[in-house]
Formats: C-alpha cells, structure tokens, sequence
C-alpha cells in the first residue's frame, strides 16, 4: 500500500472515529439548512421548547399561535449554537449590511441584553468594538439600565442591538430616549420586540398583574405588554428614530428558508 493510500485511509478513520465520538453532531450536520451565526450547515432546526408552548396553552393565551411577527416556532433554534431565528436574520442583515458599506473601521456596538449566540458571534467580529450591557445578566461588560445610561456619553455609538428587551421594561419610551441619546448621528440600530399582527393597538394595562395573566395576555410572565406593529413604529418615530422595515424582499424567500426565517418576518432597523 503506497503512503498516499494509507494517509487517505488514516484520515478517513479518524473522520468517523470523531462522528462516533459524538453522535449528535452526525444527527443534525447536513446541506438543507445553514446558521449564519456558527457558520453550520444543518439537516433541521428545533422547534421552540415544549415548555413555553405549554405555558402558553395552559394559560390560554389570547391570540392566535401564529399571530406573531417575527417567529418561527417550528424551526427557531439552531441544535449546534442554540441562536434563534431572530439572531439569524439579526446576523443576515449585519453581514449584507457590512459588505455594502464596505467598512474601513471598527464600528462602536451596544448589545443590551446579549443572548449568548450572537454574542460569540459578535464580538471577536473585526467590524465591531463590542460592548455587551444589562442591568441583571452576570458577565455583561456594564450593568446598566437601559432607561438610564449616564454612563455613556452622548453619540458613543454607531451601531446598537435592543432585542426583546423593551417588553420588560416599564417605561419603554424612556428607553428609547436613551438609546437615540448615545446613538451617533448617522448611526444605526436593530430594534426589536414580540409584535402580535393581530391588535390594533399595543395593550398596557395596569390590571394585568398576575403570572396567570401576563401569560396570557403578554405571552410571558416577566413582560409588561403585548406590541402592535404600529404602536411599536409608532414609538420608535416618536424616539426620534427614522424606521425600516427590511423584509423576506429584502433577500429572498430562498435565503430566508435555507437559515430558518418565517417569510412574514420583519425586522426593524432604525437610524439617527
């Protein structure tokens, strides 16, 4: 046998010496999918957890299952990063956005309430002066509250990510006041919060108190309001902001299924 041969062979061993190893990884790497957040070509997504769903069922929430906006129960987390479908577009969008702006420096980035995928992805990014801030989770680069940041000043950043954090957050508008505040002028900034398709107006009652009702009435025990579309835009122009709506057109039905996007996704960029 000639040295090539056995090279090829030892190779090829060790290859599904390495799958063995970890069967799980076999089960879930393939071409259908990709995540652009861990960079995986995937066989499947996962469907959102069983535990929120049953929630949501014995709470009886209020609207339909699939009323929301921007969420795709069955296929809204990745098995290998464990991202969500909105970190995926969030990543899409950054990427596209990037390589059109062709950016010739590191860009100053405010991540309020980082999930742990697209923090891995976002901060060893070249294009990024990461800065992860929250007022609870441990490990964040500043505890700060978000309707209060006197720790920045005015202008300090380029680029901000708000993603579902503004539904616990009781005075919401305030918020946004500061997010605008330490925004730079041209700056950029991903604004996201649950949005049901199906009210007219964004319910904020002070009756709703209970665990019992906040499930059914906001979809989670710890949020203080369920969105409508045009209360939340509604909030973000009245924060100063210019609003985008970047949408399947944006890329393609294609792109948004192959990484696990719900076609009636919407996410809203905003910009001072």
């Amino acid at each position: 046998m000639n040295k090539s041969v056995l090279r090829l062979k030892k190779a090829v061993h060790a290859f599904f010496r390495e799958i063995n190893s970890d069967p799980e990884v076999y089960a879930y790497v393939g071409d259908e999918h990709y995540c652009p957040v861990c960079k995986t070509g995937l066989k499947y997504f996962m469907p959102a957890s069983q535990e929120y769903l049953d929630k949501l069922d014995e709470h009886q929430l209020a609207y339909p299952l699939f009323s929301f906006e921007t969420m795709n129960i069955f296929r809204y987390s990745c098995p290998k990063c464990y991202s969500s479908d909105r970190d995926r577009l969030y990543t899409l969008y950054i990427e596209k956005r990037l390589g059109v702006q062709q950016v010739n420096k590191r860009l100053n980035l405010l991540d309020i309430a980082p999930t742990p995928a697209l923090e891995a992805y976002l901060r060893p990014s070249p294009y990024f002066n990461y800065r992860s801030a929250d007022l609870y989770i441990a490990n964040v680069d500043d505890k700060v509250d978000i309707t209060d940041m006197n720790i920045y000043e005015d202008g300090k950043f380029d680029v901000f990510i708000c993603s579902h954090v503004l539904e616990h957050v009781p005075n919401d508008k305030k918020a946004l006041s500061e997010l605008y505040r330490v925004l730079k002028p041209g700056g950029w900034g991903i604004a996201m919060v649950p949005i049901c398709m199906t009210i007219e107006d964004t319910l904020e009652d002070p009756a709703i108190q209970s665990e019992a009702d906040r499930w059914k009435y906001y979809a989670q025990d710890d949020h203080v309001r369920m969105y409508s579309k045009q209360g939340f835009v509604n909030n973000l122009k009245s924060a100063g902001f210019k609003v985008n709506e970047i949408t399947v057109a944006d890329f393609s039905t294609d792109i948004f299924d192959k990484h696990g996007i719900h076609r009636r996704s919407v996410l809203y960029i905003v910009e001072k």
